[in-house]
């Protein structure tokens, strides 16, 4: 059993990895490679010259959910269809992997909102520094929200789990019993009765 559960976690690990290295590469490149002399060059064009960082932040949206109305506005295309799906469900997975991963300890819904926002705040620097894309507020959001969301349907398989194992125990326990009083009574020559 405590083979099981190592192997679990250690996998439960493993995916956990690959989810944060797919990530980096949805959100940060775009599905595009990027060597590490160009993101090099775009640290030191950034750090050399503090103006193309400044540059970066003021093209960037500060005013929660403007994109996300733009967006909403505009659903017909395909780009802000999947800038505002894809930003809650490419962290799904990441609310999922923190109750996976803190199962033990208990993670709780604050828990999960501030490390989802805090993520994706990180994210959301790396691409300015790195000149990768603009700082969106509205990812924040809707990339804490999938975290959340994530973080919801863990608990919600938890919850429907338990009730079906709680259920089904108790209906092998009853059955346990009718079984032992079937016996009891057939060894004292009584008829059980319902």
């Amino acid at each position: 059993m405590k083979k099981t559960k190592l192997m679990n976690k250690i996998i439960v690990l493993a995916l956990f990895v690959f989810y944060m290295y797919a990530l980096l590469r949805i959100i940060l490149f775009k599905f595009r490679w990027r060597d590490m002399n160009f993101l090099m060059s775009q640290l030191q064009r950034n750090f050399g010259n503090p103006d193309n960082l400044m540059y970066q932040l003021q093209r960037g949206n500060f005013i929660p959910f403007k994109t996300i109305f733009i967006n909403i506005q505009s659903l017909w295309w395909w780009h802000d269809l999947s800038n505002l799906v894809g930003n809650i469900v490419v962290f799904i997975p990441f609310g999922m992997f923190l109750v996976l991963l803190f199962k033990k300890k208990g993670m709780s819904f604050i828990g999960v909102l501030a490390l989802s926002l805090s993520a994706s705040l990180f994210l959301e620097c790396l691409q300015v520094v790195f000149s990768l894309g603009i700082f969106d507020v509205d990812d924040l959001i809707l990339n804490t929200s999938g975290g959340l969301l994530g973080y919801g349907t863990i608990k919600l398989y938890d919850k429907v789990y338990s009730k079906f194992i709680v259920n089904t125990s108790s209906i092998v326990q009853d059955r346990d019993i009718v079984e032992k009083q079937e016996f009891k009574n057939n060894e004292e020559g009584e008829p059980y009765h319902k």
